[in-house]
């Protein structure tokens, strides 16, 4: 019974390490309970300084389909309200839209009163580095579109994902080493 369980144990190593390793993706409702609006609870551009964005994750927009749409544009068509050129454009009513780089993203409602009268967000994606020896940098601040939140340079960044790891990987050996152990002690 004892080598049933230390099987299992050892199965389950591979999955522990890379559950670890990995960082989740994560969804973001933009909006919140408003959803895509003219007049949010929170201005969307507070509410992205709030949160820190990473590669895959995604963000859902929820809107009246006959009265609204989520263009992805440039900064210039951002700051214009220009949704002629858009780059994406969503019109469903419930759209999702994949955080696939680092960088900046600019969306803009595509009812262009709505964009003047703020109804506009930029999401900036932060780069997560997976070498060990990456050279110290600082992040560029956004002050052009009131985005001026410090954040972490990509070798912080990438610090900071790397000691989470280790410590999730470890802990977790480490917990499932005493599960299997206390098991074998049972029996």
């Amino acid at each position: 019974m004892a080598g049933r369980f230390l099987s299992i144990f050892l199965l389950m190593i591979p999955m522990l390490l890379l559950s670890s390793s990995q960082a989740a993706a994560r969804e973001f409702h933009v909006g919140g309970k408003d959803g895509w609006v003219l007049k949010p609870s929170e201005d969307y551009n507070h509410w992205a300084q709030r949160n820190r964005f990473q590669v895959n994750d995604t963000l859902y927009f929820k809107y009246k389909k006959a009265i609204d749409w989520v263009l992805v544009v440039s900064k210039e068509d951002y700051d214009s309200c220009n949704t002629r050129n858009p780059i994406k454009k969503m019109d469903d009513g419930n759209s999702s839209f994949n955080l696939d780089k680092s960088g900046l993203y600019f969306f803009i409602s595509g009812n262009t009163d709505h964009c003047k009268n703020g109804q506009k967000l930029i999401v900036l994606v932060m780069f997560m580095k997976h070498t060990t020896h990456a050279p110290p940098s600082k992040a560029p601040e956004i002050h052009s579109s009131g985005l001026n939140a410090p954040a972490l340079s990509p070798s912080e960044t990438s610090s900071v994902a790397r000691f989470g790891g280790s410590v999730g990987m470890g802990l977790g050996v480490w917990i499932g080493v005493g599960v299997v152990l206390s098991v074998i002690n049972y029996i």
